[in-house]
């Protein structure tokens, strides 16, 4: 009998002892340190952010420049308007070409009496006899972005089967150097003539192509048609 107690009472003993060793390791066990994935996710500094700003800045510019190189450069459309024919044909091939109007104001405008020129006695016609007076001066002779151009339109008037005179003050003092420049007149019937091709003797420099006449009711289709046509 008492060695049945003793049994038993060794077995409680050995019982105690497990359960103790078991608390002992569950208590490890929640004492360590646990990183659950929403506490990393916060705590973890986030990966330094490669600034691509100026990296797009600088691949912006080389496409402008690129695209700049193919263009080979702004055209330019620079004209004398007495009645302003000339100056809506100008807008038309400006639109056309894509190109920057710039116009030539004499320092002494044209009246209407002036361009009569079936009045021997008016400006025109007394400019018309005596070449002398045919150097207008212009308000400025300068255009804008003069440098950057490769392709310059120059529009006027047709006096007398040669271009209205006010032109040649700007023909003159521009360097036409590596510029393509192609004229172009209004009149109601007369043809360029040899406008074109005395401008470019006046100029000196320039690669001068054969021009246009238009007269002054031509449509947009006409004139972007021809514009389209010369390839530029």
């Amino acid at each position: 009998m008492r060695k049945r107690i003793f049994s038993l009472f060794l077995a409680g003993a050995l019982a105690t002892g497990l359960l103790a060793g078991c608390s002992s390791n569950s208590g490890e066990q929640e004492s360590a340190p646990v990183i659950q994935s929403g506490q990393a996710i916060g705590e973890t500094e986030p990966e330094e952010e490669t600034d691509t700003s100026e990296e797009a800045d600088t691949g912006n510019a080389d496409m402008e420049e690129n695209e700049s190189n193919e263009a080979g450069g702004k055209t330019i459309v620079v004209y004398f308007s007495a009645t302003g024919n000339t100056e809506r044909v100008a807008g038309m091939i400006a639109e056309a070409a894509g190109g920057e109007l710039s116009a030539l104001e004499p320092v002494e405008s044209y009246t209407d009496a002036d361009l009569d020129w079936t009045d021997e006695n008016s400006r025109v016609g007394k400019e018309h006899d005596d070449p002398e007076q045919r150097k207008i001066e212009l308000v400025s002779t300068e255009i804008k972005g003069w440098e950057d151009a490769s392709v310059v339109y120059v529009g006027y008037p047709v006096w007398w089967g040669i271009a209205a005179w006010p032109v040649n003050s700007f023909v003159e003092a521009n360097d036409f150097t590596e510029k393509t420049v192609i004229p172009f007149c209004t009149s109601v019937s007369s043809g360029l003539g040899e406008s074109g091709e005395l401008l470019a003797e006046l100029a000196g420099s320039g690669a001068w192509k054969e021009g246009m006449r238009f007269p002054s009711n031509v449509s947009d289709e006409e004139v972007w048609g021809w514009v389209e046509g010369l390839g530029l």
